[in-house]
């Protein structure tokens, strides 16, 4: 099991703590992984900081598909990875329509047909096996819809890329899960239990049963976002998961379409996902944040005593031996957690 970092998009200044980053390689840490909203972008600073590492790899957690279309992202997975010796990974995600439509401005459309036609063209591109076709719902290379000239035609990259490019994608959805394992090479739950791999596990199956050729776990990352806090006092450690816990629960999408608070009920926690987004939605944001179980936060993060991580963390590697944890990506600010981490688990 290999382990990586999850950084975030910038506040309202923009850092990059590389010394930080370079502390994470020098421990063996695999990975290090940008982020976008509606501020900074995920690709400067996945640039910069392949610039400054030489072992690391550099991911995006996420692109946003509906910002790029799949030849920009094609294009720039490419660069990066030509640039940084084949050490870049393409993240993509469909992000949640207030961005896409308010701030991008276009459709946020069909997320899994999205993530599926994006995926094939992308690898289309990245292959160069011929001039580059598409016929889908979402996208046609070349394009002949409204407003075209006719004069489109089928092109291949000038660009010739040495290795494949891994593309992962985030989506916790039975749906948008079977899709990653259909075409793509790994995924990226918001959270995990690694003793519960049997939310995932038909929806995979699925995938690879459509995709062919035998694929199977062996061919397919599984990198849950895991975060790390280190102190003696367990509450307090979960203290912030619980907000950010209670956001996604209680917060994100409407009353009956909130795909976390769904996923929250497929581990086992219904009553309380549901509780948490009733006081979410009314605004009692500080219940709603002691509403989320302190079974479901262990279960999914690392907090505590170091110690206490050690232990928990042979959940994980016990995982990670099935193949149902390929990477743990962790949030974590503390170097002193990192190295806990890394001793335990490489």
């Amino acid at each position: 099991m290999k382990l990586g970092l999850i950084g975030g998009y910038s506040g309202r200044k923009m850092s990059i703590p590389l010394d930080f980053i370079k502390h994470a390689e020098s421990l063996g840490y695999d990975s290090y992984w940008t982020a976008e909203a509606y501020g900074s972008d995920a690709v400067t600073p996945a640039a910069w900081i392949l610039a400054n590492t030489s072992k690391m790899k550099v991911g995006t957690a996420i692109m946003q598909m509906p910002a790029r279309t799949p030849a920009v992202a094609a294009m720039t997975a490419m660069t990066l990875a030509e640039l940084s010796g084949g050490r870049f990974i393409c993240g993509l995600g469909a992000s949640g329509p207030q961005v896409v439509e308010g701030w991008h401005g276009v459709p946020y459309g069909k997320p899994v047909t999205r993530l599926k036609e994006y995926v094939r063209i992308m690898k289309q591109i990245i292959r160069r096996e011929g001039p580059v076709t598409f016929d889908g719902d979402m996208y046609q290379l070349p394009y002949t819809g409204p407003g075209a000239t006719g004069l489109g035609k089928p092109l291949k990259s000038i660009l010739h890329c040495e290795q494949e490019i891994p593309i992962f994608a985030a989506t916790i959805t039975p749906k948008g899960v079977e899709a990653a394992a259909e075409v793509a090479d790994g995924f990226f739950p918001v959270w995990m239990d690694p003793e519960q791999f049997d939310v995932f596990d038909e929806p995979i199956r699925k995938g690879f049963a459509k995709a062919g050729g035998g694929k199977d776990l062996t061919q397919f990352e599984i990198a849950p976002f895991v975060t790390v806090i280190m102190g003696d006092d367990v509450e307090a450690c979960m203290a912030p998961i619980r907000e950010n816990m209670a956001l996604y629960i209680g917060g994100m999408g409407a009353k009956n379409k909130n795909f976390y608070n769904d996923y929250a009920k497929r581990l086992g926690f219904e009553e309380a996902a549901e509780k948490i987004q009733d006081l979410y939605l009314a605004g009692r944001k500080d219940e709603a944040m002691a509403a989320v179980p302190a079974e479901l936060i262990d279960a999914c993060h690392l907090v505590g005593p170091a110690d206490r991580i050690k232990d928990r963390l042979q959940r994980w590697q016990s995982a990670g031996k099935k193949a149902h944890v390929s990477s743990m990506l962790l949030g974590c600010q503390q170097p002193e957690a990192l190295a806990v981490v890394a001793e335990a688990v490489l």
